[in-house]
């Protein structure tokens, strides 16, 4: 008798789980995906890295800059973040502090040693390029799903042998400088593979690749290289990442405007 009810109960089950998926909006599936992703980075704690950014002009003139960043996990909101400049000599001490929040903005505050004050960013001039690079204040910030409103484009190839989601995000802030993101994530772990930025006027402004992908923890993913090109200027901007440390015991005290000082 049990085998007969299981026999006769499968089908339904299946045919109730594709129905269920074939309900499913392209709003939903972009949410869940987002959420997914969210999910694949939690519990960290925190963690350090070096970085290397390097800017290339219209004409293909370089500059490079040194950076060490340090990251603070947040719980119930977004993750706290601080970066400082080592190299070159005229940038050397200047240092950013970003709280990121959900819907509401990110709190800002950029340290210029020249003038030995801390400069809080208008909350309404996120859009503004960070230190004359190609990634502006609002690209700083941890990427919280509340942020944005999505939609599920389609699945596609997207190199190195790996399928991607491709997913359409609309910002919820109104006062970001993107009409729309479309993101490329791989579909197995869920790495960030590309994202196009598209300006107030709906035209493709930049577009974001990040590769070399490394695991830490067992369970974390970063990349080493994070590509930005900008469609409109001809400008760029690389930054490259090493020395990734996870869990080394940072606490709130690490991250405030004091903390931008030393």
């Amino acid at each position: 008798m049990n085998k007969i009810m299981i026999n006769v109960a499968l089908p339904l089950v299946i045919s109730v789980l594709t129905l269920n998926a074939m309900a499913e909006t392209p709003e939903a599936k972009g949410l869940r995906i987002a959420k997914e992703t969210d999910a694949r980075d939690v519990g960290f704690g925190d963690s350090t890295a070096d970085m290397m950014m390097t800017l290339k002009n219209r004409a293909g003139q370089t500059s490079t800059r040194k950076l060490h960043s340090k990251v603070l996990e947040g719980k119930g909101d977004g993750d706290k973040s601080l970066s400082l400049f080592n190299t070159p000599a005229d940038v050397k001490g200047t240092s950013m502090l970003t709280f990121s929040h959900g819907l509401k903005a990110d709190d800002q505050w950029l340290y210029l040693p020249a003038l030995k004050r801390v400069k809080r960013i208008n909350s309404r001039n996120k859009s503004g390029p960070f230190m004359g690079s190609e990634f502006a204040f609002e690209d700083l910030g941890s990427q919280e799903v509340e942020k944005y409103k999505y939609k599920y484009l389609r699945e596609e190839a997207c190199g190195k042998g790996w399928k991607c989601h491709v997913v359409e995000r609309i910002p919820a802030y109104k006062y970001s400088g993107y009409s729309k993101q479309i993101g490329w994530t791989d579909t197995k772990e869920h790495r960030a593979v590309k994202i196009e930025f598209y300006d107030r006027k709906g035209s493709k402004m930049k577009t974001l690749v990040s590769s070399g992908y490394k695991q830490y923890l067992g369970k974390y993913w970063r990349p080493s290289v994070m590509s930005m090109q900008n469609h409109l200027t001809g400008k760029s901007t690389v930054l490259q990442w090493t020395n990734y440390k996870l869990g080394t015991g940072l606490s709130k005290r690490d991250f405030n405007k004091n903390a931008l000082k030393r």
